[in-house]
């Protein structure tokens, strides 16, 4: 019986925190103001609004809004929807909540997904651009997003027309993992032409959204969103983008997230190219292939694991062949004597000499001396 309880007990302060981030008005930051002051969900929902307004930020409105939640939004019939479509609901500060939203200023404290989110989806790089994208737009997103996926990246974007589209095919047609990041809810497909790219997706990745299950795109919910997109990613690769661009938004999400930002360089005389060459001209790094992108993440914060179980510290490593992998895994990130690499590998000296310096071209390792290195 006392299992059955705290189950019971469990499910409450799930279906509270989902609650909370329901009520109008209570955005991330709001609703990690409420935490704060009144310790947990139910808490905050029952708290008298004497005590709500005298929280930071909280308006009589506000107060109303969250004092009235139990009786104006059915919580329960999200859940049961939620269940039908075989959608999950993702909890800031429970297990499955994607890790790299943590690192973001102001993560959702609900996401709901379609699909599943993997570990390996960790090493993520958005693909991003134009709408309206030319054919050399489309083209090399594709490109880029395919070669990017076989070598073990998810390929993150929004689902939108133009560049996004392409990006998300170009990871499905390499057979590679991609998540799309929604404006609108994960049950209401927006452009609906993208229905059945979507069923694709959930099927090799997963859709998310913060917005409720059938909430319509609204002019400012795909701002909203863009910061999840570089949340979600090690780096954001803008293919094509006019002066101003949502692609544009969430590039400065991910600077401003500490992400890796990489433009795709086009013709100087076309409106598309305006935005890459800005960015490029700002710091970006020029991207022309996928080893230009592999070469410039830096080290993982955290490690993880391919599909195979490969423990996985810098992406770069996603593009080594079997010899530069075996005279990685003889090096520690300690100091380590190359004539103790060349015994663990079981390599001829001049071999595993000359694929030194390939790693250390990469950035992968380090020297300390002469006849030592490390792993970076």
């Amino acid at each position: 019986m006392a299992d059955a309880k705290s189950t019971g007990d469990h499910d409450a302060e799930l279906a509270d925190e989902l609650l909370l981030s329901l009520v109008p008005g209570v955005g991330p930051r709001t609703r990690q103001t409420l935490l704060q002051c009144f310790g947990n969900a139910t808490t905050a929902l029952d708290a008298p609004p004497s005590a709500l307004r005298d929280a930071p930020g909280i308006g009589p409105k506000l107060t109303r809004a969250i004092s009235a939640a139990r009786e104006t939004i059915d919580v329960q019939r999200v859940i049961a929807d939620a269940r039908e479509h075989d959608v999950a609901i993702l909890v800031q500060g429970r297990p499955g909540y994607p890790t790299s939203l943590l690192d973001t200023p102001d993560p959702p404290g609900v996401l709901f997904v379609r699909g599943a989110i993997v570990p390996r989806d960790l090493l993520g790089v958005a693909i991003v651009g134009s709408r309206h994208a030319t054919h050399y737009g489309l083209k090399i997103a594709r490109q880029l997003a395919a070669g990017l996926a076989r070598a073990g990246l998810t390929i993150v974007s929004g689902l939108a027309r133009g560049i996004d589209a392409a990006a998300h095919q170009g990871a499905l047609d390499a057979g590679g993992r991609t998540l799309g990041v929604l404006g609108s809810g994960v049950l209401t497909i927006y452009p609906p032409e993208h229905v059945a790219l979507s069923e694709q997706v959930i099927r090799s990745g997963a859709l998310i959204s913060e917005a409720p299950l059938w909430a319509a795109p609204t002019t400012g919910s795909f701002p909203q969103r863009n910061r999840l997109i570089s949340g979600l990613t090690l780096g954001v690769i803008v293919v094509e983008a006019a002066d101003r661009s949502g692609a544009l938004i969430t590039a400065r999400h991910a600077m401003e997230q500490g992400r890796e930002v990489f433009a795709v360089p086009g013709r100087i005389d076309e409106r598309m190219s305006r935005g890459c060459h800005r960015l490029i001209r700002d710091g970006a790094t020029l991207v022309e292939t996928v080893d230009d992108v592999l070469a410039e993440l830096g080290p993982l914060a955290r490690g993880t694991e391919t599909a195979t179980g490969e423990q996985i510290r810098h992406p770069a490593e996603l593009s080594l062949n079997e010899i530069e992998q075996a005279v990685l895994a003889g090096i520690e990130t300690q100091a380590t004597s190359i004539d103790v690499i060349v015994s663990r590998c079981a390599l001829p000296a001049a071999q595993v000499l000359a694929t030194l310096s390939v790693l250390e071209v990469k950035r992968l390792i380090r020297r300390v001396s002469g006849s030592l290195v490390l792993r970076v």
